[in-house]
């Protein structure tokens, strides 16, 4: 049967670490015939998208695929400065690797999602460069600074609309696929344990802290103990109080989930993705190996509706 008319479109939502979980559901859905006419995505969602409209997909995931620990930790530029990251090293390999050039000239319709930090309104980046869209929709608040965008500072499109399916339907979508990876967050510590996740490349968590330790002794002394508060290198007891970003990523988990299930609710996707990666950390990028192969777990999980959906053998 053919395909029922009207555009398909994709929608990536927030996430973190969890985002490369894309990467599976994008490679999935292609292999089972179902690719999206329209993109559109939020924070780490808006990176992947933007990676699949620029038709680099390939070159990021080889990429994540060979992020180590210590990769991660290199490219995260702490500078104390509107967060903790500034993302200048993030935002040289993008550009070098990826596009650099204005959203209408992708090969795929595509829009990124952000948040207008003085007025918290949500802003829809839909044309002009695509680096800075990018960079702006990832600005999650505490960790990575703001950006300068016109005349806005804007921050992570998370804060109010983390997995935008209304701005795929203005951009002309009719039948929505859309990717929570928020669905299993909620009370899920910073730092997940390393026999939860199965891939062979990752470091042991005792490796992985003197990784950390290593880099951290290239600082001065009252930096390396800024960071130190803030990204705790050892598992805490139940009773001690929970590091900065431990904090900080549970508060966003939090928001991003009620948020997420807020506005879901007046405006559903005709088909949910909900990959199951509530153990992944925050700032566990290295992890890529298993967020991709969990990413394909949840889209085929999802087939059979789709391919009724979408009239597909």
């Amino acid at each position: 049967m053919p395909r029922p008319p009207g555009k398909v479109g994709l929608v990536l939502g927030s996430g973190a670490a969890r985002g490369w979980a894309h990467i599976g559901v994008i490679r999935e859905l292609e292999e089972n015939g179902i690719r999206p006419d329209i993109i559109c995505g939020c924070s780490i969602g808006a990176l992947v998208g933007a990676a699949y409209a620029a038709g680099k997909l390939d070159a990021l995931e080889n990429w994540v695929r060979q992020l180590s620990f210590w990769d991660v930790v290199r490219l995260l530029d702490v500078k104390f400065n509107g967060g903790l990251i500034e993302g200048n090293s993030l935002m040289e390999f993008l550009r070098d690797t990826l596009h650099d050039g204005p959203i209408e000239a992708l090969s795929l319709p595509f829009a990124a999602v952000a948040t207008d930090l003085e007025t918290g309104q949500e802003i829809w980046l839909r044309d002009g460069p695509l680096l800075p869209a990018m960079r702006a929709s990832i600005a999650m608040p505490g960790l990575f600074s703001p950006i300068r965008h016109d005349t806005r500072w804007l921050v992570d499109g998370g804060l109010v609309n983390p997995v935008p399916i209304s701005l795929c339907r203005a951009m002309g979508a009719h039948t929505l696929i859309a990717v929570n990876l928020n669905s299993d967050i909620v009370g899920k510590h910073f730092s997940a344990g390393v026999e939860q996740c199965d891939s062979d490349k990752e470091a042991p968590d005792e490796e992985r802290r003197d990784l950390l330790n290593q880099w951290l002794r290239q600082l001065n002394g009252g930096l390396r103990e800024k960071v130190l508060s803030a990204w705790r290198g050892e598992k805490r007891g139940q009773d001690d109080m929970p590091g900065l970003l431990e904090v900080v990523a549970s508060s966003i988990n939090i928001m991003q989930d009620r948020i997420t299930k807020s506005r879901m609710a007046g405006d559903p996707p005709d088909s949910l993705l909900t990959p199951r990666l509530g153990w992944l950390g925050l700032l566990e990028f290295d992890r890529a190996e298993a967020a991709i192969t969990e990413g394909r777990a949840a889209a085929r999980r999802a087939l059979p509706e789709l391919h009724a959906r979408l009239n597909l053998a």
